[in-house]
């Protein structure tokens, strides 16, 4: 069976992911983890995470994926056997002290992590007999290469959604060249994304700037190939991203997947591009997968970022028989907007909202307050964890 397997930056993202479809979750700790910047579990929350996921039937991964150096080693025994004291499904490792460490004194399940560049038979062959269970990809692979790699060695996992670096497999220096940011200790600061100007022997050669990022990828059209050359893991980045991002993009890939697996084929792929657009705000690509590589896949004159404020508030709770729904606004929103409800299970929905309360039960006409509470009475019935969106 296809595993779908979402980012989780926090304990609230861990939930809605799984809730919004998702067969497991990667997470990062506060050690040993290449997100320094996102907000990371304590073993407590780890904990608290996994006993979730586990009630659904569900995993949880933890990366452990920094290039260590002498003086990232402390503690590390420790830190591997509280995962596995938390009862955690694996981690995902790119330090072959990491991987051997874990395996001399725990039991977890070791993943390997895209940037050990793990892109051909003897590589795979190699980490099997080295102790691990799955491979993550390098990313430069083809759907063709892909194909081409034994699927009876170890499990295969590939990313199919989100941020690609511009270096090989994420093995990046620039970070720290320019910030003394080691990106490969959870330092990134994107220096790839910044604007630049070009000069020869301190000679401007041209005015216009220029960055070095590649489009995001969006492996829709890929996922069916995928699927069928017996890829056991299909996984979306961005551990940093938004709640709205990680529930939007795990829906659709969720519906996409249950319809190809019933079905035998994709109806309409358009349908699929739009939903994950109303999350995007960078343009996006298929990535290595098509082979056609080239500058039209790059960001080098325009980053193509489009700020999106659609995403306005969570249902926190609903009232069957008064129709109300209680929600927590995330963005600006008011009296006259056609508002989306995006829902785990259910189709979208639309209405034009014409009532809203504030917390003291006053009729308002606008939320702009960040986390204010309002009530509204909706046309049709919602379920908790649901999500409003402004139609734009």
């Amino acid at each position: 069976m296809i595993e779908l397997l979402a980012p989780a930056g926090d304990l609230e993202k861990l939930k809605y992911a799984l809730i919004y479809g998702a067969d497991a979750v990667y997470i990062g700790g506060n050690e040993f983890s290449l997100r320094a910047r996102a907000s990371n579990f304590t073993i407590e929350t780890i904990k608290e995470g996994v006993k979730f996921a586990h009630q659904l039937g569900k995993k949880v991964y933890v990366t452990t994926n920094i290039i260590p150096h002498e003086e990232d080693i402390l503690g590390l025994i420790e830190y591997l056997k509280a995962l596995e004291e938390a009862n955690v499904d694996a981690i995902i490792c790119a330090s072959p002290l990491i991987i051997k460490t874990a395996i001399k004194h725990t039991n977890l399940e070791i993943h390997l992590s895209t940037q050990q560049s793990a892109i051909n038979n003897h590589a795979l062959l190699f980490w099997k007999d080295y102790g691990v269970k799955r491979v993550v990809l390098g990313r430069e692979l083809t759907l063709d290469e892909i194909n081409q790699l034994p699927k009876d060695l170890l499990d295969i996992e590939v990313f199919i959604h989100g941020g690609m670096c511009m270096s090989f497999s994420g093995r990046c220096s620039l970070s720290n060249t320019l910030t003394n940011r080691d990106a490969n200790r959870g330092g990134c600061a994107h220096s790839c994304r910044w604007q630049y100007l070009l000069y020869n022997n301190c000679k401007l050669i041209s005015e216009e700037y220029f960055s070095m990022s590649s489009k995001d990828l969006m492996a829709i059209k890929a996922v069916p190939k995928l699927i069928d050359i017996g890829v056991k893991s299909l996984k979306v980045e961005g551990r940093m991203k938004s709640l709205h991002y990680i529930a939007t993009v795990i829906k659709t890939y969720r519906m996409l997947i249950d319809e190809y697996l019933t079905a035998g084929k994709i109806k309409d792929m358009t349908f699929y591009e739009d939903e994950i657009y109303k999350a995007e705000n960078r343009l996006t690509d298929l990535g290595y997968f098509d082979g056609n590589i080239g500058p039209d896949k790059q960001l080098y004159e325009f980053l193509g970022e489009r700020p999106n404020q659609a995403f306005i508030g969570l249902v926190e709770d609903y009232n069957l028989e008064t129709m109300v729904a209680r929600i927590e606004q995330r963005n600006y929103f008011k009296i006259g907007d056609t508002i989306e409800v995006f829902s785990p299970n259910e189709p979208n929905k639309t209405f034009v909202l014409d009532n809203m309360l504030n917390e003291d039960l006053e009729e308002i006409e606008v939320a702009r307050h960040a986390k204010q509470i309002v009530y509204i009475k909706l046309p049709f019935n919602v379920s908790k964890y649901s999500m409003l969106r402004k139609v734009l």
